[in-house]
């Protein structure tokens, strides 16, 4: 058994460095997802809010797209017609022509939809 070993000077602090190092590179890449997806979540409500106004999209063109999103990305969650409406909130609310520098860009999804279904206080 690998515990049975003794173990060099050093070895403790060792693995207690590394173990916060994966720590804080797990961290990071969780940070780095969030951001590329809010990302791609602004740029899709972008998209949608903006065919939307031009074309006139409606809620059946929205289900169909959540759709078709679904059925080309299995593997991913978050392409319901309602989240998609979240999307072009999402927009409305943050409309920049981008959404990377901002602050809101660090958030994960689940706060700025919460954000976004909160009422404004008069």
């Amino acid at each position: 058994m690998a515990s049975d070993v003794d173990l060099p000077d050093g070895y403790l602090q060792t693995l207690h460095a590394l173990k916060q190092r994966v720590q804080r590179a797990q961290v990071q890449a969780q940070r780095t997802v969030n951001t590329e997806l809010i990302q791609l979540y602004w740029s899709i409500g972008r998209k949608v809010l903006l065919r939307q106004e031009h074309q006139g999209w409606g809620s059946k063109t929205i289900a169909r797209l959540a759709e078709d999103l679904r059925d080309e990305f299995p593997q991913m969650r978050g392409f319901s017609p309602r989240n998609l409406q979240h999307m072009t909130t999402f927009v409305r609310h943050w409309n920049v022509d981008s959404i990377a520098p901002q602050p809101v860009a660090q958030l994960p999804w689940g706060h700025i939809r919460t954000l976004l279904d909160k009422p404004l206080s008069q």
